[in-house]
């Protein structure tokens, strides 16, 4: 099988390839490569063609490590009509790199349930597995499914906990407050000592997310006015991906000096994301991200357990490495080795977050 990349140029003929394909994600649309302009990586965009049809699409970002030298990242892509058309896919990747890209990482949009009753691919051609660059475990929720049975389908606490928030008059839906999210999500990243990318590529991908043919929006959890949790989300055909967000305690103090009641604004949160997307006729929730070996001790083990109260369904996005020259192993090591003297800045320990 041959199959060729026509560079795209069009963002609305590239968006509405992207979202027609059976493999897809928000990660491969127009937006969000020009939101990556913002950290230096330069987006190229290609339809994946077979025969002069269009079988998939392909967003690369080409990152620079050095001058003359740079890696080609598809974020949960190539968009695909089949993984069977990955093994030609990297080879036709090789025929428009240049000659200082030494590796191209891919994160095929077609996840592998964690339960083990399917096996994890290793290879596919010449792809090897391999590190991933955005979350590989994560828990998605069917949106198919009536309203009243999602509910049910909840943990007990959080059924009692959405219940408790709307007694208290919690208000959470879609916001364009785009300053309370951003203290909310700043607050949680200090908190948890997380790191974030600068303002501008949120703002960014906030503007150009849904400019061409996905979406990207803002749900806030409010209790009496005051915005307590809330996350960023970007979509595409029918999946949206809960992408950044976090909550914060609420400080206030009532007329007469007591504490505001616990009025569970993360839960009502979560809750109304997912009947929001329904509701627009998506029929994926990406939770995005739990972690990979569960440790108490760590932030992110009490996402995972928040997360898992609302869907049980866990999976894995593998990721697949193809060297490109001769440089590609080191660099493999190198940028390995980048992320842990990163992860002990930040947090003092070795481990990534998720």
């Amino acid at each position: 099988m041959r199959l060729t990349l026509a560079p795209a140029t069009d963002a609305r003929v590239y968006d509405d390839a992207v979202r027609s394909l059976p493999l897809t994600s928000a990660l491969q649309g127009w937006g969000y490569g020009e939101a990556r302009r913002v950290l230096g990586q330069v987006p190229v965009r290609y339809l994946i063609q077979r025969s002069g049809q269009t079988v998939g699409a392909v967003q690369l970002l080409r990152k620079r490590l050095v001058p003359g030298l740079s890696t080609l990242y598809a974020p949960r892509g190539p968009a695909l009509e089949s993984l069977d058309l990955l093994p030609a896919f990297a080879e036709a990747v090789r025929k428009v790199a240049r000659a200082g890209d030494a590796l191209l990482k891919v994160e095929p949009p077609s996840p592998v349930p964690a339960d083990d009753s399917v096996p994890v691919p290793e290879t596919f051609g010449p792809l090897r597995r391999a590190e991933s660059e955005q979350p590989e475990h994560t828990i998605l929720a069917d949106l198919t499914r009536p309203e009243d049975e999602l509910f049910a389908g909840l943990h007990s606490m959080a059924r009692r906990n959405v219940r408790a928030a709307q007694k208290l008059g919690v208000v959470a839906g879609r916001d364009d407050d785009f300053e309370a999210f951003w203290d909310i999500f700043t607050a949680t990243n200090e908190r948890a000592r997380l790191g974030a990318f600068p303002r501008a590529y949120y703002e960014t991908m906030l503007r150009e997310g849904g400019a061409y043919g996905g979406e990207a929006y803002i749900v806030l959890s409010r209790y009496e006015g005051k915005a307590l949790a809330g996350g960023f989300f970007l979509a595409m055909g029918t999946g949206t991906s809960y992408l950044f967000g976090g909550s914060v305690r609420d400080d206030r103090t009532q007329p007469d000096g007591t504490p505001y009641k616990d009025a569970k604004a993360p839960d009502a949160f979560y809750w109304n994301a997912m009947l929001d997307a329904k509701r627009r006729g998506y029929t994926l929730f990406d939770f995005w991200g739990i972690p990979r070996r569960l440790d108490e001790d760590k932030h992110s083990f009490g996402v995972f357990k928040m997360k898992l109260k609302f869907s049980e369904h866990r999976v894995w996005y593998p990721a697949y490495d193809l060297n490109l020259n001769a440089a590609a192993p080191a660099i493999v090591k190198a940028l390995r080795w980048r992320k842990t003297q990163n992860n002990l800045r930040k947090r003092g320990s070795a481990e990534d977050v998720l």
